[in-house]
């Protein structure tokens, strides 16, 4: 029977803590419409998040299975040292984005962190890396979901506000009403951040178990994924504030009418995605989202300018992640000799 070795249990307690920030590093992206329209409580959203979080991370694995065999070649990575400094990179990323209060993709800094180390240990960018699946499943919809997401934000919100005009609602009524619309569309938002970003650190960590050993396939162990749950769940309950008053104020600033559209084109593409194996930035999609119902306000209504902050974020995360996945792959094992 196979070794559990303390390697093997440090990458798990680190995939497990990168779960953790992921959830509140994240949390923005289930929260952050709710709360800066006040449909829910900052305590009440964070609640509700990290529930849905948790429940959402047993909606499928086809995310896992990316992870874990479709982004490098299993066989390659042979050893825990280089799974460790992929973590590693990735969860240095997110806290300095997390810092900074930009809302960078946690998907993009586990895969780009995944490139760097696995690229150091075999010496080469074009062996044990599978690009063609990388281009097809991260960098492509990472590309195009974003603009997606703005396409479609602004026609629901057309669709939204036509249907208003023909209702002629009282003065007020309309509000209460979106509120509590939003509390459903919030509901859907964190179960599907739930289904997609809790996947990508049961991949990791079921890569991992294959690589020791310990399992001969890539199915993902029920252990895993209550963990997994557990913690992006228990992160969520956090909640990154920093980002969240990013998303919910400095992009547009939101009404509940807003927030419901932005929450319901997010929740639709992410579920979508997730289920087609893409490990998807929520990230990318709710900020896309927001940016779209902004606009069909008016454009000069979006602050161009913070997003192009954000912009900068998304197009530096792989490259930035993966080169601090390299440089741990190197510091790790050259302690390991």
């Amino acid at each position: 029977m196979p070794e559990v070795t303390l390697l093997l249990v440090i990458v798990v307690v680190i995939a497990l803590a990168f779960d953790f920030v992921n959830g509140f590093h994240d949390a923005a992206n289930a929260i952050a419409t709710v709360v800066s329209t006040r449909a829910l409580s900052p305590r009440q959203a964070l609640f509700m998040a990290g529930c849905l979080n948790f429940a959402g991370a047993f909606g499928g694995a086809a995310v896992a299975e990316t992870m874990s065999k479709g982004l490098v070649d299993p066989a390659v990575v042979g050893r825990q040292e280089v799974v460790l400094a992929a973590l590693v990179g990735a969860l240095i990323w997110n806290l300095m984005t997390w810092y900074w209060g930009l809302p960078s993709s946690s998907s993009h800094a586990l895969v780009g962190g995944i490139i760097g180390a696995v690229s150091y240990h075999v010496g080469s960018l074009q062996d044990g890396v599978q690009w063609g699946n990388i281009a097809k499943k991260v960098i492509i919809p990472g590309l195009v979901a974003p603009l997606l997401a703005i396409v479609v934000g602004y026609f629901v919100m057309v669709v939204l506000l036509n249907v208003l005009y023909r209702l002629k609602p009282k003065p007020g009524n309309a509000n209460r009403r979106f509120r509590k619309c939003q509390r459903v569309s919030a509901c859907l938002m964190a179960y599907s951040h739930g289904t997609a970003d809790a996947q990508k650190v049961m991949g990791v960590i079921t890569l991992s178990l294959y690589t020791a050993h310990i399992q001969n396939d890539f199915v993902v162990p029920l252990w895993v994924k209550a963990s997994c749950a557990l913690m992006i769940a228990l992160g969520t309950s956090v909640g990154g504030w920093r980002i969240i008053k990013t998303m919910g104020s400095k992009i547009f600033k939101l009404s509940p009418i807003h927030g419901f559209a932005a929450d319901l084109t997010s929740s639709f593409l992410i579920q979508v995605t997730a289920h087609m194996g893409m490990p998807l930035s929520t990230t990318h999609v709710i900020t896309g989202s927001i940016m779209g119902v902004g606009s069909s306000k008016r454009v000069s209504a979006v602050r161009w300018g913070v997003a192009k902050n954000i912009l900068g974020a998304w197009v530096f995360t792989i490259p930035a992640s993966a080169a601090m996945g390299a440089i741990s792959c190197g510091i790790i094992k050259w302690l390991a000799r």
